[in-house]
């Protein structure tokens, strides 16, 4: 099977990695490992009724925060990358300066010094400058920084529509492509300027 760690911080937006341990349920060729901050499980606690049961519960594999020593912080640990939804401020910082002090931050370490997938679901707003230096530091050592921003063209009905969204975005650049929600198919002709509408309509394949 495949491997992917997912990341949950302590800042606001935990529905992010439930759902991406969800989508990757479906999928039936992914095997997923957990690991939760302190901070995170009080934040689910806020968000998510019942939320710890049921992220745990989608996950294959939980591993506890404090155990530096589990297999997912080696590099001999094969796996197809992380991502760390959402991830706060402290935990961007943590890993644009290689400080692995907790499971979450030496496995993003790993992925970094093994050239795997890492992708940050930085959420904050505003951004100061040290969290703009950070962001471009982990950019530097190959890491995507994927901030969960709404995509309004897709019409989005609710938290469930967008949320789904940007997990779809996220699992995309993992080659795992699932249509949980409205991909961009071009601007629609309704209610256009005339003159910038095309005398032919480009064919689709």
């Amino acid at each position: 099977m495949k491997r992917i760690v997912v990341g949950i911080t302590g800042a606001t937006g935990s529905v992010y990695g439930l759902r991406l341990l969800e989508l990757l349920a479906d999928q039936g060729e992914w095997e997923t490992h957990l690991v939760m901050s302190s901070s995170a499980l009080l934040n689910i606690r806020e968000e998510i009724p019942n939320g710890r049961k049921l992220i745990e519960s989608a996950a294959h594999v939980v591993h506890n925060i404090r155990n530096v020593g589990a297999s997912i912080a080696s590099g001999s640990f094969l796996c197809d990358g992380m991502v760390i939804a959402p991830c706060s401020m402290r935990t961007l910082a943590a890993v644009a300066h290689g400080l692995s002090d907790n499971l979450i931050t030496r496995a993003a370490d790993v992925m970094l010094k093994e050239r795997r997938r890492l992708v940050l679901m930085t959420r904050e707003t505003p951004l100061n400058l040290a969290h703009l230096r950070n962001m471009v530091a982990c950019t530097e050592m190959g890491a995507v920084v994927f901030p969960p921003v709404p995509a309004f063209y897709a019409r989005p009905d609710g938290i469930d529509a967008i949320v789904n969204h940007t997990c779809m975005r996220v699992l995309d650049l993992f080659g795992v492509h699932r249509n949980v929600a409205q991909r961009w198919q071009g601007l629609t002709n309704d209610g256009a300027d005339p003159a910038l509408v095309p005398a032919t309509i480009e064919r689709q394949a």
